[in-house]
């Protein structure tokens, strides 16, 4: 069953690279949120698996943390994003 844990948390290691890389690159500020969000799931998967392996019931704690910071992220980008293409209405 260890086996199946480190071939799991290393196929979401190539894949938090690639996620990496796509916050690195762009093309656009949405991308780059999109792969923040996907970085901030890689994370809690990955936690989860490490309280799985080594019987640590804390690490799920900090994953829901983590669950609780990407949620924030969400709305204050949406939040930051929508300010910026409303009309301005003067009146």
């Amino acid at each position: 069953m260890d086996t199946l844990y480190f071939v799991l948390a290393a196929f979401i290691m190539v894949n938090v690279i690639l996620g990496g890389f796509r916050i690195a690159v762009g093309p656009s500020r949405t991308d780059r949120m999109l792969a923040s969000q996907f970085l901030g799931t890689a994370t809690v998967a990955l936690f989860l698996i490490m309280a799985e392996v080594l019987e640590q019931p804390s690490l799920r704690n900090i994953a829901l943390i983590f669950v609780a910071l990407a949620a924030l992220t969400s709305v204050a980008f949406v939040k930051s994003y929508a300010s910026r293409t409303e009309p301005r209405i003067n009146e």
